[in-house]
């Protein structure tokens, strides 16, 4: 399994998470840790990342993925579509691996 970094490249509108470019968290196995104290999580984010982010942390290529043009780097997004859908907006995440962890 890798370490893996998640950090928001762009904010479309209105993020409820209040994400901002270049808020960043880090996968480490099965924790989640922010960047900064007070960093939120957004669960809906996060449940659009998992089912291509858990084989992006056990080595699978982005590439194979479709997520990137890289192996080891790769892009997901937010499921909130943003204006004039819902009051919010979408968020862009670049998902890069980092280090084997055991």
């Amino acid at each position: 399994m890798y370490e893996v970094v998640v950090e928001v490249v762009e904010v479309r509108g209105r993020c409820a998470a209040d994400y901002k470019q270049g808020d960043k968290f880090t996968i480490k196995g099965f924790y989640i840790e922010p960047e900064k104290e007070n960093s939120r999580i957004c669960i809906h984010a996060l449940t659009a990342m998992i089912s291509l982010l858990s084989p992006f942390m056990h080595g699978v290529s982005a590439k194979l993925l479709g997520i990137g043009d890289k192996e080891d780097e790769g892009y997901l997004q937010c499921p909130d579509p943003g204006k004039p859908y819902t009051c919010g907006g979408t968020v862009i995440f670049k998902v890069k691996r980092l280090r084997e962890i055991r």
